[in-house]
């Protein structure tokens, strides 16, 4: 690829970006200061790609160091002004709120007084059980107008009468204390985006795992002990499978990369205990190019809020991810010209985020064309891949709920859209992206379901870091074109 396509489809990409802040800009006008506030938000969240990218377009690269040093930044401005939008956002609610008991004051009268048992719906709740859900509503929580069957069970529509956490803790206390666990309560968004409650029976909950998928987890996990073992000795030269009696040789790097999608099932274990969350055993799925892909983990409780599955799906990638990147610096640091590996300088080029970090702590070796590199370095690279596949943002990956925990779940079903599509387009590029592309939509291509308190978002921190794991995910993935790499001295 030439440097004038190269600098112009990244100046398409800056391009695209521009346009759409733009066009978010015509939307959020009509909003007035919390429209305008909103929109600053966003141009925050983007501005570290759009100088990247537009740097790019120039000639001009940043460092890993400047990289993060932006993304420092951003969240900073974008945590203050989540405060200004808060602040701004309350006293248009009282107003809100104000103007909409004046309104409805007459008909709130008006529907408290007809009977319940004269409403015309017709749900498969009990009778019994129907009254009592209905009288765990109040003016002060959600007054419900309208009942409709759903399921096993009922949607309240109404009028939401405070803040949606306090809302949704008192109504299920109340119905808690009303029928125990046999129901639970959903607080969403429907589809005119207005909240309704959901009630459904307790024994809709997600099933713990049965004899048949725990003998398929042990299964898949012994495979993926054996696809890490070809991994190790393909890049050692030869081929596992039928040498299975050198199997001590390419042992570390497959201890290595099981510790990496070990730790990383570690992490979403603790934060699921710590919220009292039961997850599935880990279904790991090996393939030979990389060891594996990572793992199939399912949630077999119901999720409280969007925060809840923000931690317990963030927490792998972070733990991975750490571990993935000491691992990598470490391989960099004791990499000498006798090191085990000696690979080609395109090894490097494979990687925006690697080749950067190489580029730094290498220096000049990378004009060469072999770099002998420390095993570490291997392992760290291969972790750094698992991981960012991982965060791609799409149906039940990790990157997927946490896009889902961020910004709802319309977004997160459009990014999956997205991710499939570049993952087609990737394909002919590279076959691994046509087979994580398959995983995808035969196994992960769903959106998690919807936590009982859909409503409340997660806070400023959480989408910084949000952000920041998504902005790693495309660095790691996205490679260094020949010319590109040429300019940053990575290669001969």
């Amino acid at each position: 690829m030439s440097i004038t396509s190269e600098t112009s489809i990244v100046g398409l990409i800056v391009l695209a970006a521009f346009t759409i802040l733009g066009w978010g800009f015509y939307r959020a006008r009509p909003y007035g200061k919390l429209g305008v506030i909103a929109w600053l938000q966003s141009v925050v969240l983007m501005a570290p790609w759009l100088l990247f990218f537009g740097l790019f377009a120039t000639g001009i690269y940043i460092n890993i160091v400047g990289i993060l040093f932006l993304l420092v930044a951003s969240a900073v401005v974008y945590i203050f002004l989540g405060r200004q939008l808060r602040a701004a956002g309350q006293d248009a609610i009282l107003r809100s709120r104000a103007s909409e008991r004046l309104a409805n004051a007459t008909q709130d009268d008006q529907a408290s007084n007809i009977p319940p048992q004269l409403q015309p719906e017709a749900v498969s709740i009990a009778e019994e059980d129907l009254g009592a859900i209905r009288s765990i509503f109040g003016i002060d929580t959600f007054f419900a107008t309208e009942t409709i069957p759903y399921q096993e069970g009922i949607i309240f529509k109404g009028n939401l009468r405070g803040e949606p956490e306090a809302v949704f803790q008192k109504l299920s206390s109340n119905l808690h204390q009303q029928l125990g666990d046999r129901y639970r309560l959903f607080l969403v968004e429907n589809l005119d985006g207005r909240p309704v409650v959901i009630v459904l029976p307790s024994r809709n909950d997600p099933q713990p795992t049965n004899i048949a998928q725990t003998i398929l987890a042990v299964v898949l996990l012994i495979a993926t002990i054996a696809t890490c073992l070809e991994a190790g000795g393909i890049l050692l030269g030869f081929d596992f499978l039928t040498n299975i009696q050198r199997f001590q040789e390419p042992l570390p790097i497959a201890a290595g990369i099981l510790a990496v999608l070990l730790i990383h099932e570690l992490g979403h274990r603790l934060l699921a205990q710590r919220y009292q969350v039961r997850l599935s055993p880990p279904f790991f799925l090996p393939t030979l190019q990389i060891g594996a892909f990572g793992a199939i983990t399912r949630f077999q409780s119901i999720l409280p809020n969007r925060k809840i599955l923000f931690d317990v799906a963030f927490a792998g990638p972070a733990f991975g991810g750490i571990l993935s990147f000491t691992l990598l610096i470490l391989g960099l640091i004791l990499s000498r010209p006798e090191s085990l590996f000696q690979v080609p300088t395109e090894f490097f080029q494979g990687s925006i985020l690697v080749g950067t970090i190489a580029r730094v702590i290498l220096g000049s070796a990378l004009q060469q064309n072999v770099v002998a590199v420390h095993p570490l370095t291997v392992i760290g690279w291969l972790g750094l891949v698992i991981t960012a596949l991982n965060l791609m943002p799409a149906g039940q990956l990790d990157g997927g709920r946490i896009v889902q925990a961020i910004y709802g779940r319309k977004t997160a079903g459009r990014t999956t859209i997205a991710t499939l599509i570049v993952l087609a387009i990737a394909s002919f590029a590279n076959p691994l992206a046509l087979y994580w592309a398959v995983v995808i939509v035969f196994l992960q291509r769903d959106l998690e379901r919807p936590s009982q308190n859909e409503l409340s978002e997660p806070d400023d921190a959480r989408a910084a870091l949000g952000l920041l794991a998504l902005f790693l995910m495309v660095a790691t993935l996205l490679p260094l074109t020949p010319a590109l790499a040429g300019r940053l001295g990575i290669g001969g």
